[in-house]
């Protein structure tokens, strides 16, 4: 889980280098930084535990940890939702930063065919407000990345690299 917490630091890193809103650009970058201390902490926690073996107070850290962790990871993908609505700048010719952009592309496809969806379905009012009993919810990159892998339409770089990339396992 915390290298996996790594991998997810650098999607936040790539995308915000490509972000065209210092804004969001930030939000991604300090959301990173927080989620690479807590994705680091964990990896402590847990070769501290494996040494010193089993007890509650040890497990229980470990769990804070995680779920920490966990809404970290949370954080960067709706900071990477808002940078990927908000618009983000051409990629460089890295395969790993080409791989980030295509993912959030990906996504923001999904939303607005959502959005062209849901504005031509019934489930309007008098003023064309969405009806919110009936409304599906929005697709975010969490859903996204929660996925099975099969179903997913990630577009994979030809040649794989050695090492992790931003994109190369589930977030």
């Amino acid at each position: 889980i915390a290298s996996d917490g790594q991998v997810v630091v650098r999607f936040g890193h790539i995308l915000a280098k490509q972000c065209q809103d210092q804004r969001c650009s930030r939000e991604l970058l300090c959301a990173s930084e927080h989620t690479h201390t807590l994705s680091s902490q964990l990896g402590i926690v847990a070769r501290v535990k494996a040494v010193t073996g089993e007890s509650r107070a040890s497990s229980e850290l470990l769990l804070s940890n995680t779920q920490s962790l966990v809404r970290a990871v949370r954080h960067i993908l709706r900071a990477a939702e808002a940078a990927s609505v908000t618009g983000l700048g051409q990629p460089s010719p890295d395969p790993e930063e080409e791989e980030v952009a295509a993912f959030c592309l990906q996504w923001k496809k999904n939303l607005s065919w959502h959005r062209a969806r849901e504005a031509s379905h019934s489930s309007r009012d008098e003023l064309g407000l969405r009806k919110t009993r009936e409304a599906k919810a929005e697709p975010t990159l969490v859903a996204l990345v929660q996925e099975p892998p099969q179903t997913r339409n990630i577009p994979k770089h030809p040649s794989p690299r050695k090492g992790h990339t931003a994109m190369d396992r589930h977030l």
